[in-house]
């Protein structure tokens, strides 16, 4: 997976300005007058420029921010409960949108930045399906994500796929192998009647499995490694150790037991699994009584009800994932294949493709445009390979 994306600006009263000034734009003559009468008379929102305040005083943004809340909760309220055509209804969804994630209305009923990042930020209003993302927790970034599934053997770019900047990578790994997903299923259909015995025991075999898929910690999941288990496909997906904050005793230093439905604690003791209502094989444990006079409290636990563990749906995905990495074969594997895909990334990276700066807007747009770029990177790897057309097909030159 490799970050594809364009800087977008994201201040309050800029994306609120922008949303207006869209509205207007879309409304008709008779209507944007009716807006425009609603409006407070501080800014008549006909030009793109930014408004003349000191940007640097509180105060000035706060109330720049407030007036321009009011002209924008002002206009909908026209609006309300009126039959609009199309371009004036989005427009106005994303008015609506932009007013209620970033702000909030205080006692005293002035408008304020609300003191929270909504979920699912729009941060665009000229590009409403970018988001931010995060590449680590210290480096982020505005726009979009490309997903690249390439062949190790050849280099060859096989399924690409562009989510917005906030999607999880797992959440595309199965549309970039639907491919091998589908032949895997197949291949199953076909022998399920002969070799049900057979497939019992190897289906989750790595040793036995027909593919491979791999990647980094990113697409790790528990549902991704338990989805490869189900077509028989070997995981060599890279997957996080469990981490705790300020060092204190991380998840994997308790012993879960998930056909006993137990958690076993540093300390020794046993509590039992708590699963979660919806039935899909979660759940908590709770030592809290447990904790109260336990010696190693300090290096377990701050909370004042005491250490919980969560088991997660996929639990023993994950544990089966973290054993099979241990192994050095694994490790050699993995390392002899990333380099592969990192180095087909930093193709599709280079300037003179656009670098990381997408050329156009909307995921549709970019996801077609990302998949251009992939149709020519592997024109170039066929030159490298040297294949030319036959006669009777494709072959590599000797």
């Amino acid at each position: 997976m490799g970050a594809y994306f364009g800087k977008l600006g994201a201040d309050p009263s800029l994306l609120i300005r922008s949303a207006l000034r869209g509205l207007l734009t879309v409304a008709g003559s008779d209507r944007q007058a009716e807006l425009r009468a609603a409006l407070s008379g501080c800014d008549d929102y006909a030009d793109t420029g930014k408004p003349q305040i000191d940007w640097d005083d509180p105060d000035a943004r706060e109330a720049l921010i407030a007036s321009r809340a009011r002209d924008g909760y002002a206009v909908l309220a026209v609006l309300d409960g009126r039959e609009l055509a199309e371009p004036v209804g989005q427009a106005a969804r994303l008015l609506a949108t932009v007013l209620g994630q970033d702000l909030d209305r205080g006692p005293d009923g002035a408008f304020g930045v609300a003191r929270r990042v909504a979920k699912d930020r729009v941060i665009s209003t000229v590009d409403p399906d970018a988001r931010h993302g995060h590449k680590t927790s210290s480096r982020g970034f505005d726009g979009y994500k490309g997903h690249v599934a390439v062949d190790p053997d050849s280099e060859i770019i096989t399924a690409t796929t562009v989510t917005p900047g906030n999607t999880g990578d797992a959440v595309a790994a199965e549309e970039l192998i639907s491919d091998l997903l589908h032949d895997e299923h197949d291949e199953h259909d076909e022998h399920d009647e002969q070799h049900d015995e057979h497939d019992e025991h190897d289906e989750h075999d790595e040793q036995a499995a027909r593919s491979r898929v791999y990647g980094d910690a990113a697409y790790g999941t528990g549902a991704f490694h338990a989805r490869l288990g189900e077509a028989g496909i070997g995981s060599r997906c890279k997957t996080q150790a469990p981490t705790a904050p300020g060092g204190m005793f991380s998840k994997d230093r308790f012993a879960i037991d998930l056909g006993g439905q137990t958690v076993n604690c540093p300390y020794g003791v046993t509590t039992a699994i708590r699963p979660a209502r919806c039935g899909d094989g979660s759940g908590i444990a709770y030592f809290g009584q447990a904790c109260a006079a336990c010696p190693l409290r300090a290096q377990c636990t701050t909370a004042k009800g005491g250490r919980t563990i969560a088991v997660g749906a996929h639990e023993q995905a994950l544990a089966d994932a973290r054993a099979r990495q241990a192994d050095t074969t694994w490790v050699a594997d993995y390392r002899a294949t990333r380099p592969k895909v990192e180095r087909k990334l930093g193709h599709l990276m280079r300037r003179r493709h656009g670098g990381r700066r997408t050329r156009v807007r909307g995921t549709d747009r970019v996801d077609a445009d990302f998949r251009f770029l992939a149709g020519a990177v592997n024109l170039a790897r066929l030159a490298t390979l040297r294949v030319r057309g036959t006669a009777t097909g494709w072959a590599m030159a000797i």
